[in-house]
């Protein structure tokens, strides 16, 4: 017994290190969500400077994560995964002990993006050098499910320790977890590719950088300067700078574009170099990869925008603090968290697509309920059933994407593989919070002064100025906090106000559902792409396909 039991251990150990790994790079999107308010105060800054830390954090993720699988294929995945938990750690250290929003945007943001960058890849390729099989759809399958839940443990995690202790202690945790890591990784082996000549693609590595982070900042900004004519003026390390009465946005979608081409005809460049490319682009020509790995992008979206929107109900209409937030989304972590073992274990017995499948439907059911549950009179009980549905969809899905997109390439394929599906992860996620709460936030705002505009209770001569004083704090609205007007209002006017903002946050959160439900729809039209095959773990075939090409 004792045996059985040590070989257990010995076998799922390597999962268990991954799989918190995971946890701590997801969890870190999400944890600051509903601790703003507290952090705002003691950090003596603004809610945009917050979601700027929040925001980098997944820029940071999104543009390096294909660099730290190429340099896992290169140097080795162990290392890169033990020198990405250092840095993380040292990341965290600086987040929990900072004074200004600076300070945290360099620990969080850019210490803690880099050293995640490096993990995230790791992870993936680890488990598919270390299990095959039965055992990889698994690992896989949990490693998913934990990547997903990772992201909804987030804001029940941030709750907790922001009302009980700090939210720096959400950084001095994983400080802690880096350490269990390291220890862990004793029972992981070493796996790398075995190159003559490494080389690294330094100006692909600028190119598919920048590029990204272009974009990104177009779509998380469209918001603040407009998606077409200026509403702002963009400001860099101080300076201003013009483009007349165009928008930065639309420069940065173009650049973004130069950028992204330029990088794809220089990796065809490098391959008829006879070099190696950061990304080889016939693994896009790999339908099963591209397939998995973009319908996990569409997924996050959904997911994300769901995470993002339903603080700004509960805590604009419900009140609840940021505990009490953190504890209403709990239904849906415990169903991920339930579900996506699951989906693991039952791989083998059914068709991976017809299991996807079943989990978007479940998803889009979940998001209907979810979205007829919001009203202003509903209570965080209403919402637990539909929560429960939605995290329960996404761990099938989840369970599932990774063993889908990653057995479809070799083990010397998986780095870059799985740098390449986290990267799309982390631009769902990015567009997720731009496109959901850029959504939202329209809709709260122009909600909230047509409902003034409209309302017998206030005074006739003032309504156009409040209108336009209370639309122009939707933010502090959109996160339960106080209106304030120029002109003063009786207690029947306030009261008044905040019903419109109540009935205003409800239409905004119900908009911002349909939405949701738009893109997991998308993604049920995508698994139409989803390989038929039972069996996944197609690998050696995969990989002699690609070098007959």
């Amino acid at each position: 017994m004792d045996k059985i039991k040590t070989s257990f251990m010995r076998k799922w150990t390597p999962l268990f290190v991954m799989g918190l790994a995971i946890i701590i790079i997801v969890l870190d999107t999400t944890l600051l969500n509903v601790s703003l308010g507290t952090i705002i105060r003691e950090l003596n800054t603004n809610i945009q400077s917050l979601q700027w830390v929040i925001a980098a954090y997944s820029l940071t993720l999104a543009a390096l994560t294909i660099v730290g699988g190429r340099f896992g294929d290169l140097f080795g995945r162990k290392k890169m995964f033990l020198v990405g938990a250092v840095i993380f750690a040292i990341g965290s250290f600086v987040a929990s002990i900072s004074n200004s929003v600076g300070m945290l945007i360099i620990g969080e943001s850019i210490i803690e993006g880099i050293g995640a960058a490096l993990m995230m890849p790791a992870t993936a390729s680890l488990l598919v050098s270390t299990y095959r099989g039965r055992d990889r759809a698994i690992a896989l399958g949990v490693w998913g499910g934990m990547a997903a839940a990772g992201s909804a443990i987030g804001p029940v995690l941030g709750g907790y320790l922001t009302s009980h202790y700090s939210w720096r202690w959400g950084f001095r945790i994983n400080i802690v977890v880096a350490g269990l890591l390291l220890l862990g990784s004793i029972v992981i082996k070493e796996s790398r590719d075995r190159e003559e000549n490494p080389t690294i693609d330094w100006v692909g590595i600028l190119l598919s950088s920048f590029g990204l982070l272009a974009g990104v900042f177009a779509i998380i900004e469209s918001a603040t300067f407009g998606w077409w004519n200026a509403k702002g003026i963009f400001t860099i390390m101080g300076h201003s700078i013009s483009f007349g009465p165009l928008s930065v946005v639309p420069v940065a979608i173009a650049a973004s574009i130069i950028l992204l081409t330029a990088f794809y005809f220089w990796e065809q460049l490098v391959v008829k170099r006879g070099r190696t490319p950061l990304v080889n682009m016939k693994l896009f020509s790999n339908k099963q990869f591209t397939s998995g790995a973009v319908l996990t992008a569409i997924l996050s979206i959904g997911q994300i925008g769901l995470i993002f929107g339903l603080p700004v109900f509960l805590q604009g209409v419900r009140g609840l603090d940021a505990l009490h937030t953190g504890y209403a989304l709990l239904p849906m972590s415990i169903a991920l968290f339930v579900m996506a073992p699951l989906g693991g274990f039952i791989a083998h017995k059914f068709v991976p697509r017809h299991i996807v499948q079943v989990g978007v439907v479940i998803n889009v059911i979940g998001l209907f309920l979810l979205h007829n549950a919001i009203s202003v009179n509903a209570t965080v009980n209403s919402l637990i059933l539909p929560l429960l549905i939605y995290g329960a969809g996404m761990g099938l899905c989840y369970s599932q994407l990774s063993n889908i997109s990653l057995s479809a390439v070799s083990v010397n394929e998986a780095g870059e593989a799985s740098g390449v599906n986290s990267t799309l992860r982390q631009i769902g996620s990015s567009l997720g919070t731009a496109i959901i709460g850029s959504i939202l936030i329209a809709t709260l705002a122009s909600s909230l002064g047509s409902g003034i505009n409209n309302s017998n209770v206030i005074s006739k001569e003032n309504r156009t100025l409040v209108a336009k004083q209370v639309s122009a704090q939707s933010s502090a609205v959109e996160f339960g906090g106080k209106l304030h007007t120029s002109v003063p209002l009786t207690a029947e006017e306030q009261i008044e106000i905040k019903q419109i903002s109540n009935s205003s946050t409800v239409k905004a959160t119900r908009q911002a559902l349909l939405s949701t439900v738009a893109f997991t729809i998308l993604a049920l039209l995508t698994t139409s792409q989803l390989p038929k095959s039972k069996h996944l773990d197609t690998s050696e075939s995969m990989a002699a396909t690609t070098r007959s090409r």
